[in-house]
């Protein structure tokens, strides 16, 4: 099958019968399955290798693939089709074994029924209509979860379900393996960055743990200058920098230290000798040990790269970033750590200035060429940062955020307007977002402040809701999607229903 060079993961194909029809029956049920596996494969807009395995006709040989599945780290989730007529009881231990995502296909082989010429041996072949009926009920009842997509695979909006479910698939498959590494701990005092780690690591399968500042200090101090040079004319090259800054300026050693921290942090990253690199990080103010300047350019530009990134110790907020990055690589627009700062409260006018102090991704800039400075930041008592200074791209996009409600976790979304700021921002020098909520800047905020979620987000302008929607259906955690539609009232009410969903969920 042709394969995409971007793709890393596979989802199998798997197609269920049974052997009552007969060798000459299975053998159509195979070229046909095959063949809807190529079709799929061969669509470029989904972002996995479709890999097709052989016809499953018995619960022994289900059972087994599913276990494959489940421990092959390179398989990122099943679509199942039953061609014929797959008896469900089939599939029990197969299901209940399954650990990976299941997106199940409602589909056939043909378009059209060819009316003048159908038999009873089209019928006993071309009968999904019957057999995947049988294996949505063995599904519902074993309490399954699983996307259900219902068409032919020629129509292009089936295949862009598949495709966004194929992408939420990359991000389960993310998490499942992911491991962070937070340079000291959170912000003091403060309550929403804080977090059960062994419960996430549960539930997402992230691994967060925290390292030493010195380290990274030391690190730096002690960088090969001949790699600081190459970096530094690296920036030159891709970034607007300002004049002080370069070769020559009166702060061209600020630019250097940044790029020292820059090296120091993807060494670390690597993790050379460990099993496997960290691909999301932390940074905190109030813990800098020997840094001189609080990581800003180093930041931006290893989240440009797909790394996952939080401020003030935030990981959660991390640990999104970087599944978000996993889930959008290839597509338009970006992902970036983000903060809700200010209001603009005119009313007919009311929009969010989004920022941080400095940690704002350049993959959602709207200029392909953006400024690197220096500025003055009033806390964290170091020297003055580099950082890249831009506006935000206008568009749609979302920004999502991921709480600790102590028994449980949830993601709360609100989809957003991207615009450009109405007004120049000459005395703001770091990179921003400005955002018209969706229904409008009170009932975003009321619902946001409602849900309990957090001040920092991941923004993205490159996925949709419905790849947040799978994605949290296949970790089985609460979402709350704020739009168009919502109202205070019903956005409660949901809250209210959704207390008493999750906690009966869990069991005793």
């Amino acid at each position: 099958m042709t394969t995409a060079t971007s793709r890393t993961r596979d989802v199998w194909f798997v197609t269920g019968s049974q052997t009552m029809y007969g060798e000459d029956t299975l053998r159509q049920v195979a070229d046909q399955s095959y063949a809807i596996a190529r079709a799929l494969d061969a669509d470029p807009d989904i972002a996995v290798n479709v890999v097709w395995k052989p016809i499953l006709t018995d619960a022994a040989a289900i059972r087994r693939l599913c276990l494959e599945a489940s421990a092959d780290d390179s398989c990122a989730g099943l679509i199942a089709w039953m061609h014929t007529f797959s008896p469900a009881k089939m599939w029990i231990a197969g299901l209940d074994a399954l650990g990976k995502p299941l997106l199940h296909l409602h589909t056939q082989a043909n378009v059209a029924l060819p009316w003048s010429t159908i038999d009873m041996d089209f019928m006993n072949l071309n009968q999904a209509a019957h057999g995947d009926r049988e294996f949505g009920y063995i599904q519902t009842r074993l309490g399954v979860a699983r996307k259900t997509v219902a068409g032919h695979v020629s129509n292009p909006a089936v295949r862009e379900r598949i495709s966004v479910w194929a992408r939420a698939a990359i991000g389960y498959a993310e998490l499942r393996t992911l491991r962070l590494a937070r340079f000291g701990d959170n912000m003091r005092d403060v309550a929403v960055t804080e977090g059960d780690k062994v419960a996430a690591q549960l539930t997402f399968g992230v691994s967060v743990n925290t390292y030493g500042v010195t380290e990274l200090a030391s690190a730096v101090d002690g960088m090969d200058p001949a790699r600081i040079t190459k970096l530094v004319a690296e920036y030159e090259d891709l970034f607007d920098v300002a004049a002080p800054l370069r070769l020559g300026g009166d702060r061209h050693d600020s630019l250097r230290y940044a790029a020292s921290i820059e090296l120091a942090l993807r060494d670390f990253l690597a993790a050379p000798g460990q099993v496997s690199a960290f691909r999301a990080f932390t940074t905190n103010f109030e813990d800098l040990g020997g840094l001189r300047q609080l990581p800003g350019l180093a930041v931006q530009r290893l989240m440009a790269d797909g790394y996952g990134f939080g401020g003030e110790g935030d990981w959660k907020t991390a640990v999104l970033v970087r599944t978000l990055k996993a889930m959008s690589e290839g597509l338009p627009g970006g992902v970036s750590f983000m903060e809700d700062y200010t209001y603009n409260l005119v009313p007919g006018q009311e929009v969010i200035l989004g920022a941080h102090m400095l940690e704002v991704c350049p993959s959602i800039a709207a200029a392909p060429r953006v400024s690197c400075e220096i500025h003055p930041l009033s806390i964290g008592g170091r020297e003055d940062p580099v950082r890249l200074v831009f506006d935000a791209a206008p568009g749609p996009a979302i920004v999502l955020g991921l709480a600790d409600l102590g028994d449980r976790f949830r993601l709360v979304a609100n989809e957003i307007d991207v615009v450009p700021p109405p007004e120049p921002l000459p005395n703001l020098p770091v990179a921003r977002a400005v955002w018209q909520p969706q229904p409008d800047l009170p009932t975003s905020a009321e619902s946001w402040l409602t849900a309990g979620a957090p001040h920092h987000t991941a923004l993205t302008s490159a996925l949709t809701r419905e790849h947040l929607s799978d994605l949290a259906d296949m970790l089985g955690v609460e979402l709350l999607i704020i739009d168009a539609d919502t109202t205070p009232r019903q956005f409660r009410n949901e809250i209210r229903w959704n207390q008493a969903y999750y906690r009966l969920a869990q069991g005793l």
